[in-house]
């Protein structure tokens, strides 16, 4: 039997996944030193030591069901923008898009543990740990979001994979559905409606444009109005519904959709590598690290 004590114990030594330990240790009967050992033959160890490289670059991807009813979209990440031209991550990054979409995993965690559904043999971290052996950088699945609805789930991908985006609305043709989505990479909103944003958010602009205002030498007695006003431009850059429509700024994507007789239910944008911070360092200092 072998225990969560020593599984623990030899994903720290190794820094392979707990599934990968669990596996080599029931193999081994809990021999540690040949659980090691079969890790290093199957290049788990070697996967694991690119475990602390940063993986900002990579594949954004989407998968939507032929009724248009269940669309997801994923980030798989990579640490150089040559593996995302490698079709062994591609395909992989399809796979992962799709399993989501067909198994609705609760996390990330859970996802890694599912059995891969291109290979029933493995599970998706098994995959994925082979995929960083075999091609020779860090990999990782970031983030993913799924979308389930009566209406329908539209997706674009822009910049070969740099950017993706999920879109359910109701009653909209593919023209329009097509239209939203592009707007969406384009213009970056970060909330569908005023009433998305949150009152921290919103109370905070409030007080930056206050002190905007009273700086420019406006009495404090105005201030309030001249806030208020102002505050529609803020809505109009980080709310969907209420931005300029890109293709025709002379309406708001709101009015556009209404006019239409459709609805915009919720959305999600991927840009790849959005937040991670990339490691840039002098590479006369990285070879001294190394040598040290």
């Amino acid at each position: 039997m072998i225990t969560a004590a020593q599984v623990k114990e030899l994903r720290e030594k190794t820094g392979a996944g707990m599934m990968d330990c669990k596996k080599v240790l029931t193999e081994t009967n809990g021999n540690e030193e040949k659980a090691i050992e079969l890790l290093r033959e199957r290049g788990i160890m070697k996967a694991a030591k690119k475990s602390d490289r940063i993986a900002a670059e990579g594949l954004v991807e989407t998968y939507i069901s032929e009724d248009g009813k269940v669309g997801a979209i994923v980030e798989v990440n990579a640490e150089t923008d040559f593996v995302a031209k490698n079709a062994d991550f591609q395909s992989f990054v399809k796979n992962i898009a799709k399993q989501v979409a067909l198994n609705n995993p609760a996390n990330i965690e859970d996802l890694l543990a599912e059995k891969y559904i291109a290979d029933e043999n493995s599970t998706v971290q098994e995959v994925l740990t082979n995929l960083i052996a075999t091609i020779g950088e860090n990999m990782s699945i970031r983030r993913f979001e799924r979308f389930e609805t009566t209406g329908k789930v539209s997706s674009y991908i822009h910049g070969d994979g740099k950017i993706g985006v999920l879109v359910d609305m109701e009653n909209a043709d593919d023209t329009l559905a097509k239209d939203v989505c592009m707007h969406i990479a384009a213009a970056k909103p970060e909330f569908l409606s005023e009433s998305d944003v949150p009152e921290e958010r919103v109370n905070k602009e409030k007080e930056i444009l206050k002190a905007q205002v009273i700086n420019e030498g406006r009495p404090e007695n105005v201030a309030e109005k001249i806030v208020a006003g102002r505050l529609g431009k803020f809505y109009g850059e980080i709310c969907l519904l209420d931005q300029e429509f890109v293709k025709d700024p002379s309406q708001k994507v709101g009015n556009l959709v209404s006019s239409k007789s459709a609805k915009i239910n919720k959305f999600v944008r991927f840009e790849k590598g959005e937040g991670i911070e990339k490691k840039e360092e002098n590479f006369a200092e990285e070879v001294a690290k190394q040598l040290k």
